[in-house]
């Protein structure tokens, strides 16, 4: 799912072959292992064509053998979330320093040479949306707003959730929902068994590129998954947020959600009793405007927006030391 989004941005796109070795049966490791070889085979063709100043790495198995066919490419690593996986923590190890989020993630990173905090970064395009024209863009009327986020495919116990509860909800809110692709088919049987003065006040899409930003700028209250972009995008924001772990993700997203909810910053409810929570949490929250605006408060003291050039600083300094410059 990524290549459409590296190549909406102008960049080309090339695949490694890659299969994970952590947790996997015995049956499945010798496959896992030769897809592995055929992955460094395929980095070390990719990199002499590319030759590379630098390598950038955050996360996933198929960095590792891009790692390997690349040792002697100065690399950097950084980590989106909390706690990392495993392989950035093997990344680590062959990194000339490693950029974390949080100060938190140090701990997991001792023996890395370097380790420094840049925030997470974001799209610069998420930036500069005043709410007025935001909700204007939107189709939005003043009043609260609720962005509830479905992820890129769909998060289908946030989806089922939501639209358990729709009509209460839209009696007191208007909500822009992110489906994601594999539910968007189900909305419009959805938005019919509305009554017209509900409907008005429901925003379904199946995803948002231009206008993320403005949906962000827009809303009072997020729900959504722990994923790494909730550390970076809802401080940048100030956007308070209901948080589902995704549970089946090892712990990354339940880790992430306890960052933000340690600090004030939202409200963490489990994804097998969201159905039975939601609408009360939400409805809650929304009545409480003092609450809301302590964690949006919160949540606008973990900013930082300068992440992206902070990081991209460490990748120019490490092709500057590579070619004898000061960088």
């Amino acid at each position: 799912m990524e290549a459409p989004l590296v190549r909406r941005a102008g960049l080309a796109f090339e695949t490694i072959p890659a299969a994970g070795v952590h947790g996997v049966g015995m049956r499945a490791m010798p496959g896992n292992l030769r897809q592995l070889g055929r992955g460094v085979l395929a980095a070390r063709r990719a990199l002499r064509r590319f030759r590379p100043d630098v390598l950038l790495f955050t996360g996933g198995y198929v960095g590792v053998p891009v790692a390997l066919a690349g040792l002697a490419i100065p690399k950097v690593v950084y980590v989106p979330d909390i706690e990392p996986g495993l392989a950035l923590r093997l990344l680590a190890r062959m990194a000339e320093v490693v950029l974390v989020t949080a100060d938190e993630s140090r701990r997991y990173f001792r023996g890395a040479r370097r380790v420094l905090v840049t925030g997470y970064p974001t799209r610069r395009e998420l930036q500069g949306w005043e709410r007025t024209v935001a909700r204007s863009r939107l189709n939005l009327r003043s009043g609260p707003v609720v962005l509830v986020l479905g992820g890129s495919r769909g998060a289908r116990a946030i989806n089922e959730a939501l639209w358990s509860c729709l009509r209460d909800l839209l009696k007191r809110t208007q909500i822009v929902h992110l489906t994601g692709e594999l539910d968007w088919p189900r909305v419009e049987a959805i938005v019919n068994t509305l009554p017209a003065s509900a409907a008005e006040n429901y925003h379904a899409f199946p995803f948002l590129h231009e206008e993320m930003g403005a949906a962000l700028a827009s809303a009072d209250l997020a729900i959504g998954r722990a994923g790494a972009s909730s550390l970076g995008e809802l401080p940048l924001f100030g956007l308070p947020a209901i948080l589902v772990p995704y549970p089946h993700a090892w712990r990354y997203q339940k880790i992430n959600a306890a960052f933000l909810v340690a600090r004030g910053a939202a409200i963490e409810l489990p994804n097998d009793r969201l159905a039975e929570m939601l609408l009360d949490t939400t409805l809650g929250l929304l009545a409480d405007p003092q609450r809301l605006s302590e964690m949006s408060a919160a949540a606008r003291s973990l900013a930082t927006p300068r992440a992206a050039l902070a990081i991209a600083a460490e990748v120019e300094r490490l092709a500057g030391v590579k070619g004898g410059t000061d960088g």
